[in-house]
């Protein structure tokens, strides 16, 4: 591998591995309380909103992409209003990527964390507001150990499914080296300019990381099943 294609590649993983720590913070803030009031809230609209979270387990990330593009260019009802007010652009920018991965990988955060919350028996919170515990003092005592499983793989999750996004991150923010170009996008670069090598490093990392993860999640998940809460 040349020098020059070595330091190129390196920007792209340390680029994709801050991106993915900065959504996954992201996802938590945004996720949690979103989770939360899909399994607890009596609302009617929870099934609606529940389906648009899950939109991007079924969109092709192009139409996302382009959809976020227009939504966010500057052009865009958003894009627009953010440089008007004196904010940098968001498309072709990091700033782009981070919301665009959130909207692709929000369900990834979303139903782990619900399902988690779901799977905790009413009779408990109950006990523990009987106690005097109020609601934040419960999620932090009763709701979140309880739910540490939907928490760890929503974490995990949502880390690793930014890792490995690639239909978003180039509509939204191009393929600009040091910039916008992640992980994946390098990976495709490779294989247009016929460098396999390069791509079967890039590739290699990609799944032992991937297989990692996952193997990772699933062992701790069971110790917590068999040792219990």
């Amino acid at each position: 591998m040349q020098p020059a294609a070595f330091a190129s590649d390196g920007q792209a993983v340390l680029l994709t591995l801050r991106l993915a720590g900065v959504v996954t913070l992201a996802l938590l803030g945004i996720g949690t309380p979103l989770a939360l009031w899909l399994a607890f809230g009596r609302s009617r609209l929870r099934v609606v909103v529940e389906a648009i979270v899950a939109l991007p387990l079924v969109l092709p990330p192009t139409v996302l992409g382009f959809y976020l593009l227009v939504l966010l260019g500057p052009r865009g009802p958003v894009g627009g209003c953010w440089e008007a007010l004196g904010g940098e652009r968001l498309v072709f920018s990091f700033t782009g990527l981070v919301i665009g991965s959130v909207v692709y990988s929000l369900p990834f955060v979303v139903q782990p964390l619900a399902n988690g919350f779901r799977s905790i028996d009413r009779r408990v919170l109950e006990a523990a507001a009987t106690l005097g515990a109020r609601r934040f003092d419960r999620f932090l005592t009763v709701i979140l150990p309880l739910s540490r499983n939907g928490l760890l793989t929503a974490v995990t999750l949502g880390f690793a499914h930014t890792v490995g996004e690639f239909g978003v991150v180039l509509m939204l923010g191009g393929n600009i080296p040091g910039r916008t170009q992640v992980l994946s996008i390098a990976v495709y670069d490779h294989v247009e300019a016929i460098e396999y090598g390069q791509a079967h490093v890039l590739s290699a990392g990609m799944l032992a990381f991937s297989f990692t993860v996952l193997l990772g999640v699933y062992l701790t998940t069971r110790r917590f099943d068999v040792v219990g809460p």
